[in-house]
This record gives structure tokens, sequence and C-alpha cells, in this order.
């Protein structure tokens, strides 16, 4: 079911305007590239957190001048999005840092300095897409596997 900023699931209800804005726009996505609505919403709620720690300024005057979203709004659909959409997730050690990423994706999702805070980020997106989390050692070779699937 898409949502709009006068009809948005009960568990938006307490985040700041700017972020609610963003999640119902990514969860409007989600839809339309098939997620559910019970996995759609926890991971809109993430990434729209992370885009607002993480945006400019700019980035963000620019987002909220923008039209609000409306249920019926138009999203193309994603053919790399359905594919990644049940991707396992990989922590693996690249160019001096640890990277999060979805198996066949061609960018990240996050990269860090230590593998520790790495594999808790690795571990969030695992269980909200319900999929696989492999962690690699910094030589390469597997290390740990967790499976989030049906969790």
């Amino acid at each position: 079911m898409p949502w709009n900023m006068h009809d948005y699931p009960v568990s938006m209800k307490n985040l700041d305007p700017l972020i609610r804005k963003k999640a119902i726009d990514i969860a409007n996505a989600l839809l339309i590239d098939g997620y559910p609505d019970e996995r759609a919403i926890p991971i809109a709620i993430s990434q729209a957190e992370k885009w607002c720690k993480d945006a400019s300024r700019d980035e963000k005057k620019a987002f909220q001048q923008t039209a609000n979203p409306q249920k019926n709004d138009s999203h193309e659909k994603n053919k790399n999005a359905q594919k990644l959409m049940n991707a396992d997730i990989l922590v693996k050690y690249e160019d001096d840092h640890w990277s999060v990423i979805s198996d066949g994706a061609d960018q990240a999702s996050g990269t860090f300095e230590n593998k520790a805070p790495a594999i808790e980020r690795a571990k969030e997106i695992a269980k909200n897409k319900q999929s696989s989390l492999k962690i690699y050692k910094q030589d390469g070779t597997i290390q740990q596997t967790y499976n989030y699937i049906d969790s």
C-alpha cells in the first residue's frame, strides 16, 4: 500500500518530517520493486535516517523543496534493485577500508575504517532484507556466514 505525508505507517509517526518524507518516498519505490510492506517500512526508515545523517545542507534543502510523495507517484521499476532485493550482504576489505555491499552491486552501501562497525551495519541490512550475511577476512577468505532469512 503506497503512502503519502498524511497517510503513512505508524512507525513513521515520530520521525522528523524531512526524514518521514524521505522514508515515504523510499518505501513507495520499494513497494513498486516488489517489497512487501513489512520489509519496505524498516528498510525505508533506516535508509532515510542514513540519508539525513549523510546528506549535505543543500541536499536536504533541495529535497525539502520537492513535491511531497503521493500514493499514485510513478516510480520506474528498477530491475537491478529487484535482483539485489534478496542478494547476500558482504563485508569485505578493499582499498584500505571495510565495505558493506550487496552481492552483485556496483557500489557499497557503506565503508568503514574498522571491521566491527561494518559488521554491525551489515547485520542491520541483512536483517531488514531477510538475506544472508557473509563476512570475509582481510585476506579475502570467508570468516563467517549468518542467515537472516525468515528470522
